[in-house]
């Protein structure tokens, strides 16, 4: 493909593009392929002789677009969502055009300087304490996942933790303790979150079976309804240190932690300078696409000390004179994508202002839909209430079951009421098995058909033994129509499924 190929190329490339986001709605949300289907219809060996691009192009439509979930859909309220929008698809032609692995600064300058400076303006949109800024002991980087930063800070947290253990000695006595301590080292965290009386006794728990936590993942935003921790408790619990010197903690707010950028949620962070080390995601919410987790980190000396590899092919004047930030040094990897100009495209094509607005629609339209949910208690209860355009639900199976199952529930964060939209994973189950077991069988159900009709996609959860269906109108496409239509769906289906129950 030469140069002249490859802009008639790139042209049609970017018209299917533009085509497929403006006809989303046509699309059916969810795939219905069968597993193995690509392998029928994609023949066994590579081609001998190159083909034409117009035939390549053609298998997009024809084989790929089958088999795909289609995440940007207006229908689509599963999960969590994963942005995409065109000033961040344009940072990616220009990072995959450059193609340059930024090992360290001397492989591309701008690589590393964009980095610095458009995760320092991250901290600042977050309303993160200036402990986590680049002009300090600590700094950020931009990493491919949450999941991926949790390894990278554990990693660090665990050998800064034997190190600081072995501290004075040398040799085989240095060695043995190190071993000694491996053996013993825990990694706490949980899919929900922490109490300060379960987060004490998990600690004396450790200390009795004689194990050694080193570090902590608590929550801004739990996978299942969006759940808060009591990030001062924790911290003040920890720095204690009644039971073991202080552990590492990570706070991992990989979806909900965009809406830091609003006024109205920056008091999450206001602990957050006890902290260790804090991620999220702004592929998820924040209109970059995927991958583009940004992790930040109190004292950069705690991974740099740890990650650290100088082959010598890599070695230059400007590192060895410490004038310059190798970002390799702050992760896994040994190399790295150009990801901080899409995020740089990003903001400044929406601005700090169209990044809050996008946060703060998504926010209402959940609300709104909620509302409709609950004009309706003879069909749904809400389990938490809204939090980060999120809602989690179930089927009431019987008149008045909803205040009856009231009673037998708690919405709370830690103990506390709820505050604003911090919802709540605290929730206690109907004393009632049975019927507890028919609400789940008839959510489950409600749950099935939908995203069995193809016309809304959805995902569930079990909350300490209830069944329920998660929401999300955090992706870029719907607005009050599309929502409206979605309620009518459930709407329809729950009522469909609790009269073939009742008769």
């Amino acid at each position: 493909m030469d140069s002249q190929v490859f802009r008639q190329a790139a042209h049609s490339a970017v018209d299917e593009i533009i085509d497929y986001f403006e006809n989303l709605r046509d699309r059916r949300v969810l795939s219905d392929v069968e597993p193995g289907y690509l392998r029928k219809i994609i023949p066994e060996e590579p081609p001998k002789d190159g083909e034409e691009w117009s035939k390549i192009q053609k298998d997009m439509e024809a084989k790929i677009m089958p088999g795909l979930t289609h995440w940007q859909h207006p229908d689509f309220m599963a999960y969590f969502p994963t942005a995409v929008t065109f000033p961040s698809i344009l940072g990616e032609l220009y990072s995959a055009s450059l193609s340059a692995p930024g090992s360290n600064w001397q492989c591309s300058p701008a690589m590393t300087e964009l980095e610095t400076i458009v995760m320092d303006w991250m901290a600042g949109l977050l309303h993160l304490p200036d402990c986590f800024l680049s002009k300090g002991q600590g700094g950020s980087v931009i990493q491919g996942s949450a999941s991926e930063s949790v390894v990278t800070v554990m990693v660090a947290a665990m050998e800064g933790y034997i190190r600081r253990a072995y501290t004075g000695l040398t040799g085989h006595e240095r060695e043995e303790k190190a071993c000694h301590l491996r053996n013993r080292l825990v990694a706490l965290g949980s899919d929900q979150t922490h109490s300060s009386p379960a987060f004490q006794d998990l600690l004396a728990e450790c200390k009795r079976e004689g194990l050694e936590p080193f570090y902590i993942t608590v929550n801004l935003g739990t996978a299942v309804t969006c759940a808060v921790d009591d990030f001062a408790m924790i911290t003040a619990v920890n720095n204690a240190g009644a039971f073991f010197p202080p552990l590492w903690i990570h706070v991992d707010a990989a979806y909900a932690g965009s809406a830091l950028i609003l006024e109205e949620y920056a008091h999450l962070s206001k602990s957050f300078e006890h902290i260790d080390s804090f991620d999220m995601n702004m592929h998820k919410w924040l209109l970059v696409n995927f991958e583009s987790s940004c992790l930040f980190v109190r004292n950069r000396r705690h991974l740099t000390d740890v990650l650290t590899v100088t082959p010598s092919y890599l070695r230059n004047e400007y590192a060895d004179n410490g004038l310059v930030t190798d970002y390799r040094d702050w992760q896994i990897p040994l190399g790295r994508r150009f990801r901080s100009l899409k995020i740089w495209f990003v903001m400044r094509t929406y601005g700090i202002k169209g990044m809050q607005t996008l946060v703060r629609r998504h926010i209402a339209l959940e609300k709104q839909f909620a509302a409709w949910l609950s004009e309706r208690p003879d069909l749904f209860h809400i389990i938490t209430p809204p939090a980060f355009a999120l809602t989690v639900f179930t089927v009431v199976v019987s008149p008045g079951e909803a205040q009856q199952r009231q009673k037998g529930m708690v919405n709370c964060t830690n103990g506390a009421p709820v505050r604003g939209n911090l919802a709540s994973n605290d929730v206690k189950p109907d004393p009632d098995s049975q019927r507890q077991k028919r609400a789940n069988a008839l959510t489950k159900e409600v749950y099935e058909r939908i995203n069995a009709s193809g016309k809304l996609f959805l995902t569930s959860s079990v909350i300490n033994g209830i069944y329920a269906i998660r929401f999300v109108s955090a992706n870029q496409k719907p607005n009050e129509q599309s929502l409206r239509a979605a309620f009518e769906l459930i709407l329809h289906i729950n009522q469909e499924v609790l009269g073939e129950e009742r008769n």
